[in-house]
Order: structure tokens, then C-alpha cells, then sequence
């Protein structure tokens, strides 16, 4: 399974650009420019993984993962199109 992969990667970057202190659409912005093929439900599992990480204990970190991962799941994110699987 090579997507596993792909959403360990977009974790790393995800949990990087949190805790150097980005947010909301700086935060997605940051994501999807070190990771242009990253889709929105990538990022929403890659949320969902660093979420259940026992090891980020930030709690500022968590707030502003949850926040993205909700945002982008209900409103399927700008770049929702072609999210298959």
C-alpha cells in the first residue's frame, strides 16, 4: 500500500509546520507546498494519525490539527476533486 506512505509524509510535514507555529491556511498552505500531490482526505487521515500520536502532547499542536482536519472534512477542502479512496 504506497498510500500509507504518502500520508506518513504528509504527517511529518503536517506535524513540522505545526509546531513551528502555522495555522489554519498557513498550515495548509505549508502542507500542500511541500507535499503538491497531497489531497484533502490525505491530509485529513495524516490529521486523524497525529491526533492518536501518543508522542504530540502539544496541546496548541493538537487544537490547530483538529481545526484543519475538521475544516477540511466537512467542506472537503479546495482540493477535494479527484479524492479517490
Amino acid at each position: 500500500m504506497p498510500d500509507k506512505k504518502k500520508i506518513k509524509k504528509v504527517y511529518d510535514v503536517l506535524i513540522e509546520g505545526a509546531y513551528a507555529g502555522l495555522s489554519d491556511t498557513a498550515l495548509h498552505d505549508y502542507v500542500f507546498e511541500h507535499c503538491p500531490k497531497a489531497t484533502s482526505k490525505r491530509l485529513v487521515r495524516a490529521s486523524l494519525l497525529a491526533l492518536s500520536d501518543p508522542k504530540v502532547q502539544d496541546r496548541n499542536v493538537l487544537n490547530v490539527i483538529y481545526a484543519l482536519a475538521i475544516k477540511h472534512r466537512l467542506d472537503g477542502g479546495p482540493d477535494s476533486d479527484g479524492d479517490e479512496d
